[in-house]
């Protein structure tokens, strides 16, 4: 496998779990083990926890990986310097069917083709032998 140039995912304890899931191209969220709600954001990072019981009660679940755009921006300048050769790229905000926000990027498509409400389904890139990212792309 070619030499990854991007940065990596940084991992730590709250989400070692997350990140060996989509090593294995599974999408896990966080879910309150009392009253079955998703935190209304997510990210990789660690969950926001349920608004009634705390992040004491939050378990990782299986998501279905399908959702909708929910916004997104085109980049013209890069965030980071090892962007460079993807500009112009997206950055996209999905609205999974849980409920929960997880921002990533949406592929398989020209940029222009992106639109708000667009239906999508996660897609698993291998990087390195150690790492995955999750992406999307429009559903078919």
């Amino acid at each position: 496998m070619e030499q990854y140039k991007k940065p990596l995912p940084e991992i730590d304890e709250d989400t070692k779990s997350f990140w060996e899931a989509v090593k294995n191209h599974e999408l896990l969220i966080q879910r309150c083990q009392i009253c079955g709600k998703y935190p209304p954001t997510h990210h990789p990072i660690g969950a926001a926890g349920c608004p009634d019981h705390g992040d004491e009660q939050m378990e990782w679940v299986k998501a279905s990986g399908k959702g909708k755009v929910f916004t997104f921006v085109v980049y013209h300048r890069p965030f980071h310097p090892a962007f460079v050769a993807d500009l112009p790229y997206n950055v996209s905000v999905i609205e999974l069917n849980e409920g929960p926000l997880i921002m990533s990027n949406v592929v398989g498509c020209a940029n222009d083709d992106i639109k708000i409400g667009m239906p999508v389904e996660v897609v698993f890139e291998d990087i390195t032998n150690e790492h995955a990212l999750f992406k999307f792309k429009p559903a078919a």
